[in-house]
């Protein structure tokens, strides 16, 4: 598979040159974005609208120059994400979208309505056949994203503590999922405790929404027949006692999130954006946000989701990580910025997966824009 053309533009603006929303808009039209066709066509913009009290999630500015240039070709935009798994203001439709509006995602701000794609309980799926798919072959997808005609994902590129990092793909599978597929996706990364770093505090039972976690004795254990292995409790606990039983749970669920990002794009036309700024540890579905671990990078686009992950990954690696951060404090042993963050991750295993299964190829083309 030739090398698919992935375009670049950094975060410097002046007063004679266009702000960073029209710089957004210049490397899109440059990426080849007027090439879709629009016309009368419901144009799905897939983002995350951010958990209440995290600060790293896209401002909805971006998604307003999506959603008015998807317009200007005739397209008809809503912004869209999908309910989550874990407890927490996304958990059912009405919730999800005051945090949404909370948030900026509201038509004031982004000049189009929010639609939460799988609906008031996180049950209205669309059941697609994945081509190809090794490990999932019938995805359930949010059913708004599934009826799309078009399918743009605005990413915010980030780390992430069970899959490496979160980008295109991750916001496309992961994220497009119903909670039946999310609860799919993540079977496989059931959690356990390490006790003897247990302080029985209780965070992981007040944030797992299966009941899975229990405090005895002062320590925590986790019933795997209620565990969905979401990851919330990995995340929430102070001493970093929750583990995944083992790397391959990891990389099967990269795996799975390939195979559905590929149920929501195939035959259908899609683009996509990565936003490299705020990159946070932790994905934004955390409700707080830890220190960005490098500095801001810029913005890509391009009509390969795979080639655009592998430049935005190689991108945080070339940067010099940022002090007193969770990275800076890593022992940084392993050359790469998301695995010295998260030891037991692998992003490469979805990047791989996802050119094996023909989403895209991770060979690219980088093409810098002014």
């Amino acid at each position: 598979m030739p090398a698919s053309k992935v375009y670049f533009s950094d975060m410097r603006t002046d007063p004679n040159s266009p702000n960073l929303t029209g710089k957004l808009h210049r490397l899109m039209k440059a990426a080849g974005f007027e090439s879709i066709a629009f016309g009368g066509k419901f144009t799905a913009v897939k983002v995350n609208v951010g958990e209440p009290g995290n600060l790293a999630y896209l401002r909805p500015n971006w998604a307003r120059e999506v959603c008015d240039y998807v317009k200007s070709l005739g397209g008809l935009p809503f912004i869209t994400d999908c309910n989550t798994l874990y407890v927490g203001g996304r958990r059912n439709g009405l919730e999800h979208l005051d945090s949404a509006y909370a948030n900026g995602w509201n038509p004031f701000q982004t000049g189009v309505h929010t639609v939460i794609a799988d609906g008031l309980k996180g049950n209205d799926e669309a059941r697609i056949p994945v081509e190809g798919g090794e490990y999932v072959k019938e995805a359930k997808i949010g059913r708004a994203i599934a009826d799309a005609d078009v399918v743009i994902s605005l990413n915010h590129f980030k780390g992430h503590e069970l899959t490496g990092f979160g980008g295109a793909i991750k916001n496309l599978g992961m994220g497009s999922g119903s909670r039946a597929g999310k609860m799919e996706m993540h079977s496989a990364g059931r959690a356990f405790v390490r006790t003897e770093d247990c302080i029985g505090c209780g965070m992981c039972v007040k944030n797992c929404a299966q009941g899975a976690p229990h405090i005895e004795n002062g320590k925590c254990s986790i019933d795997p027949d209620k565990c969905v292995g979401c990851g919330r409790c990995l995340g929430v606990c102070p001493k970093k006692a929750i583990e995944a039983p083992f790397d391959q749970a990891n990389d099967i669920l990269n795996r799975k999130m390939a195979e559905y990002a590929k149920a929501v794009c195939q035959g259908k036309q899609c683009f996509h954006v990565s936003l490299v700024i705020d990159v946070s540890p932790y994905c934004d579905c955390h409700p707080e946000n830890d220190a960005p671990i490098v500095p801001n990078v810029g913005m890509f686009a391009s009509f390969d989701p795979v080639a655009l992950d592998r430049a935005c990954a190689d991108a945080v690696n070339a940067q010099t990580p940022l002090e007193n951060t969770l990275l800076s404090e890593s022992a940084r042993c392993h050359h790469d910025h998301f695995t010295d963050v998260f030891p037991t991750t692998d992003w490469r295993s979805c990047l791989t997966h996802a050119e094996k299964i023909g989403l895209g190829t991770e060979e690219y083309e980088l093409i810098k824009i002014g």
